[in-house]
């Protein structure tokens, strides 16, 4: 009702909106400044635009200079996580209240503005010409289609392509390998990367079910590697033991992964093999577009043209493609991220403490596969042994299949083992002939028979191993630059511990899919990759936080638990892990997991993850049984060969699978 005075402050990427109104007015709407402020994403989600009343009174003029300091305070620390990329971008400047209309992102200026206009308008600022871009097209809508050029056919790449190929845009992904073969063993798909999945479509989701192995319908946690009595037993995780010498302690604490599952009501937690996974993802995208694929000859760098003029991709044997965007997703060392982050590709520090931009987490890795039935097969999903300075992880992956992971903290390049992720061969090694099955067993002298039996079963020849590296999240430097965009290992790299690896590209292929759908012109696109990395990097942030939380904590806080009842704990790792044992159980685990299922596009999925697990629940039993009388018959060697060496026995992942 009466005259407003809109006072603007705008410098780099903060921006700070003071509203005025006279003494009668009790509130004042500010939907033109919330548009200015969201429009561009330039302050994350929980800070609020405050509205402030002129008033004659000191103590509402303190409340104004107090909510003017908080506003600036609170805007100025957000500043922190723009992403530098970003600070040079080119797009054109625009009115608040212009903001709606175009959809352009403010981007900065050399010096700051200060902008005044009454009545609610803003002073008008030039535009870029339209007529420099091109219309991008829906069903709905006209325009021409979307193109986008992916790198890398991993399960981030081909998931992108599949949800971009669904939403109608161009795609092509470029992929180094001359033909998929099996390697890299099973993957697991928590609760939210299955919510996805079936967002993405619903024929995918039935057939990744059909190969899928549930492991979070069952007893998964933390066991005691020392004091697990070796018969596989199942017992609780409670502190009956304190007061009773014959109660068991084989638990120590069991993880809630059904109960937050059934929380958001989502399918539970699995694994699928990788290759069943890239099978299935392949045939559904060529299901949309046959030559969407082309192997053998990957991305190594790329040329951004400009805002709206797309970019040059350049291939390893010399040529060029064309595209509106490039979608990073190579992997660890990948030559995208390279050229954007101005790294050497696997470059390594003379001490091996960084490669590429990764920091060597501390911890090497051996890994094996037997099938054998243990008492607890059916009962137990997975399960972490703890102990002194190391841990040993035991998971079902269908099939009758036990995998297994030994993870030590060592220096890196300490190799035993081939690295089965394209690495080292046997022979390479510094001694070929040792047994490196009896290597392991003797790391872990003096641990449950649960451990020595499961290595027991596992052929030698199929061990194999890696360092881990990890990068820290990237808050001070966008994963764009200009119409290129890094997505899953390529950007943000994660320990195993939560199996969240994969999950989390899956979760950049939806929302990047989900954002570029939006863009009506290519004025749009570099503008919506930076609101990509917005949306993600805090999620992001906070998973890569936990997965490498999880091992520090393991190997460098936890022993094994205190006990009244032996000597088995008694340093103080062994007190403050028993103390930590109920924070934990009661409010640790059930806030990370519920956390980690918070993000599910689905919604709650009613009774079907139930009628998945009831279905699955039987043809598991089937195929398990028909593999232990397999092995009693045929011997370990020939029913469970490396789920690494399948690669070299085969071309291609429908041979792979025949094998």
């Amino acid at each position: 009702s009466s005259p407003v005075a809109a006072l603007t402050f705008r410098s780099k990427h903060l921006l700070v909106v003071l509203s005025l109104s006279s003494r009668q007015s009790n509130s004042l709407p500010v939907s033109a400044v919330s548009a200015a402020l969201s429009s561009g994403n330039l302050i994350p989600p929980p800070i609020r635009l405050l509205s402030i009343t002129r008033s004659t009174n000191g103590f509402d003029i303190m409340k104004i200079s107090l909510s003017c300091i908080v506003a600036i305070s609170t805007a100025a620390t957000s500043l922190a996580f723009v992403p530098s990329n970003s600070l040079r971008s080119s797009a054109p400047r625009t009115s608040a209240a212009s903001f709606q209309h175009t959809g352009c992102v403010v981007s900065n200026t050399k010096s700051s503005q200060l902008q005044m206009a009454a009545d609610g308008e803003a002073a008008e600022i030039p535009v870029a010409n339209l007529s420099d871009f091109e219309l991008l097209g829906r069903p709905a809508r006209p325009g021409r289609t979307l193109k986008v050029a992916i790198a890398g056919g991993g399960v981030g790449g081909l998931s992108t392509a599949l949800c971009m190929l669904k939403k109608g845009f161009d795609v092509t992904v470029y992929e180094k390998t001359a033909a998929f073969a099996r390697f890299g063993g099973p993957i697991q798909f928590a609760s939210n990367a299955l919510s996805v999945l079936k967002e993405i479509d619903e024929v995918l989701f039935e057939r990744v079910m059909e190969k899928f192995t549930f492991t979070g319908t069952r007893a998964c946690g933390i066991k005691d590697g020392l004091r697990a009595d070796g018969s596989f037993r199942m017992t609780n995780d409670s502190l009956d033991y304190l007061w009773n010498p014959d109660a068991p302690a084989d638990w120590f604490v069991k993880f809630p992964l059904k109960g937050c599952a059934d929380l958001f009501g989502l399918p539970y937690t699995g694994v699928i093999d990788r290759p069943d996974l890239q099978e299935i993802l392949i045939d559904e995208c060529r299901k949309i577009k046959p030559d969407f694929i082309q192997n053998g000859n990957p991305v190594n760098g790329y040329v951004s043209k400009g805002k709206g003029q797309g970019v040059t991709v350049n291939l390893e044997d010399g040529s060029t493609a064309e595209a509106d965007v490039l979608v990073g997703s190579d992997g660890i060392w990948s030559a995208v991220r390279a050229q954007m982050y101005g790294e050497e590709i696997k470059g390594t520090t003379n001490n091996g403490q960084k490669r590429q931009g990764c920091t060597y987490s501390g911890y090497t890795v051996f890994a094996g596969e037997t099938v054998l039935k243990t008492d607890d097969y059916y009962e137990t999903g997975y399960k972490v042994y703890i102990g002194p300075k190391r841990y040993f992880v035991t998971s079902d992956v269908g099939d009758g299949r036990i995998q297994w992971y030994a993870f030590f903290a060592l220096p890196p390049g300490t190799k035993k083992a081939p690295s089965g992720w394209g690495g080292s061969e046997r022979d390479s090694q510094a001694d070929p002939e040792e047994n490196l099955v009896e290597y392991i067993k003797s790391l872990h002298e003096g641990w449950s028979d649960e451990v020595m039996t499961v290595l027991d079963a596992t052929p030698p020849d199929s061990v194999e191993q890696r360092d881990l590296f990890d990068r820290s999240p990237e808050l001070l430097r966008s994963w764009a630059d200009g119409n290129t965009v890094l997505i899953g290992d390529a950007v943000h790299p994660m320990m195993p511990n939560l199996g969240q690896g994969g999950c989390q590209a899956i979760e950049d292929a939806f929302i990047l899919a989900e954002t570029l759908e939006a863009c009506k012109s290519t004025e749009k696109l570099e503008g919506a990759l930076q609101d990509f990395y917005k949306k993600r990097i805090f999620r992001v942030t906070i998973v890569q936080f936990l997965s490498r939380l999880a091992s520090d904590l393991i190997i460098n806080a936890f022993d094994t638990p205190w006990s009244p009842h032996d000597d088995l704990g008694k340093s103080w790792k062994s007190y403050l892990t028993f103390f930590w044992k109920p924070v934990l159980q009661y409010a640790i685990f059930p806030a990370q997991f519920a956390y980690l299922y918070s993000y599910h596009p689905t919604g709650d999925m009613g009774g079907l993850p139930a009628a998945l697990e009831a279905k699955w629940k039987k043809q598991h039993e089937e195929d398990a049984e028909a593999a232990f009388i397999r092995v009693s018959e045929e011997g370990q060697s020939e029913a469970a060969p490396s789920f690494f060496k399948i690669a070299e026995q085969a071309a291609t992942v429908m041979a792979a699978k025949k094998s």
